[in-house]
């Protein structure tokens, strides 16, 4: 009986660096407000914080905005700031 053999080599959980069909690697998105230390967060900002959020009023996730966990808390919690002052509507009518 012959031993079972895999076909190349064995990989945990998602390939990163995965080829698309162009040719090109996936890129991780990277924080802005890392990249540019001077950006702040800023709950009076609000044509800034309208960027973060969907038609239907949800905060966007990090995975589609790009931030860092840290930045996004910060974020959701300016968001959540504004809202609650009536600088931001809850929903988009």
């Amino acid at each position: 009986m012959k031993p079972k053999t895999t076909k190349g080599p064995l990989k945990k959980g998602k390939q990163a660096g995965k080829k698309t069909d162009k040719g090109f690697r996936l890129r991780r998105k990277v924080c802005r407000f890392c990249a540019d230390k001077n950006r702040t967060i800023d709950y009076k900002d609000t044509k800034f914080l309208e960027s973060f959020i969907k038609e239907r009023g949800k905060i966007v996730s990090s995975r589609y905005s790009g931030n860092c966990a840290k930045h996004q808390r910060l974020v959701a919690e300016a968001i959540r700031q504004a809202r609650f002052i009536s600088l931001l509507p809850y929903t988009r009518a």
